[in-house]
């Protein structure tokens, strides 16, 4: 029998560990905005002491179960971004996709999607999510350079208007019943573009970058200050007034919720992006009651164009079940009826292969990009 002592060497690496579960469903999307002790937060909001905490995460993170430790930023406000669905001819959707994830770092979310109704918009079999730096190029034109690389016969942008919810917290939704829902409709947040100078981007740049196991410490800044080339105290106060700004995003650990674990647990199976069409004048009011839903990861105003039945209202949600999924989608739609909101047309688009990486909003990394995009 190994000793306590031993034990607490190999610590578990499942998301469903019951220390570990109590830990991410803090630290997934509970930790808003930016806090100078972040691993502290996650210790107090879990009632986990520190050093487990400190612990379980890093072995998370070098298992695989936790992909990326990072400060995210509400990148909408720093660079121009879409979601994007790229039209391929078939032969060449897998290159195409496999281009996306390894030659574009403004591409975020890459997925291969289907749906299970035969309707115009099924042809477009890739999409992306994409951010343009602030300065640099426009949306249609990185998307036309990369239709050249990778074979598309059309694809179609679409920026989010407003924003309804925008978190992960996997392992807090999984004992979600359908129709689960905030007490008020969602707030939208608007989506607006701030301009940085060059202090407050090198700040950022050292802010936002994923942290490797060794760096998750007690005082994770104090690095990424030396990093930026500030003192601690400089590099916090720039940070809060980003914050302030509307800049930053959630502290947040990210699970490999596609790919199984090492033991072959999976976070989740599916993933279905969610389309409503609403009259138009009515789209604040449906993405409210939408995306007050627990269920759902993201919810958006999008407008998707004829060729995707004229929604405007998109949300993402997330399980291990199909049929599940779709008791949650009914539960949507049974309430949009239920408070006057006719749907004139919906659907689910089903997510099969995809990668998730942080899309590069610094507009030096694009300008370097651009320059050796020819050889790509």
């Amino acid at each position: 029998m190994p000793s306590a002592a031993k034990a607490r060497f190999t610590p578990s690496v499942e998301h469903d560990d019951p220390l570990n579960a109590r830990i991410l469903a803090v630290s997934e999307d509970r930790i808003a905005g930016f806090v100078r002790e972040p691993f502290r937060q996650i210790a107090a909001q879990s009632g986990v002491d520190l050093p487990i905490v400190l612990e379980r995460i890093r072995a998370m993170v070098e298992a695989g179960t936790i992909r990326r430790v990072r400060q995210t930023l509400l990148a909408t406000n720093l660079a121009t971004g879409a979601l994007v669905a790229w039209k391929v001819p078939p032969d060449r959707l897998e290159a195409a996709f496999d281009f996306m994830v390894q030659k574009d770092p403004f591409s975020g979310h890459v997925v291969l999607r289907s749906t299970d109704a035969d309707i115009a918009g099924a042809t477009y079999r890739l999409w992306t999510t994409l951010k343009v730096p602030m300065g640099t190029t426009t949306l249609e034109d990185h998307c036309e350079l990369l239709s050249k690389k990778v074979g598309a016969e059309r694809f179609r942008l679409m920026p989010a208007k407003g924003i309804f919810a925008l978190g992960v917290g996997h392992v807090r939704r999984k004992s979600l019943e359908p129709g689960a829902r905030a007490e008020e409709p969602a707030r939208m947040i608007p989506v607006k573009t701030v301009e940085l100078d060059e202090h407050a981007w090198r700040i950022l740049v050292a802010l936002k970058r994923e942290f490797a196991p060794e760096e998750i410490v007690d005082s994770p800044w104090a690095a990424r200050a030396g990093e930026a080339g500030v003192n601690y105290e400089a590099f916090c106060e720039t940070a809060e007034d980003l914050n302030s700004r509307g800049i930053i995003g959630r502290f947040s650990t990210f699970l490999e919720h596609v790919k199984p674990s090492q033991s072959g647990v999976r976070v989740t199976r599916f993933n279905g992006l969610f389309h409503w069409a609403v009259p138009a004048g009515r789209e604040l009011e449906a993405g409210g009651e939408v995306g007050r839903h627990e269920i759902l990861t993201h919810c958006y105003w999008r407008e998707g164009g004829p060729e995707f039945g004229n929604v405007n209202i998109m949300a993402v949600a997330h399980g291990t079940e199909k049929p599940r999924l779709l008791e949650h989608k009914a539960a949507i739609d049974d309430h949009l009826s239920a408070v006057g909101i006719p749907v004139r047309y919906t659907n689910v688009f089903w997510g099969g292969r995809s990668e998730i990486k942080p899309s590069e909003i610094s507009p030096f990394a694009y300008r370097e990009w651009r320059e050796k995009a020819a050889s790509l």
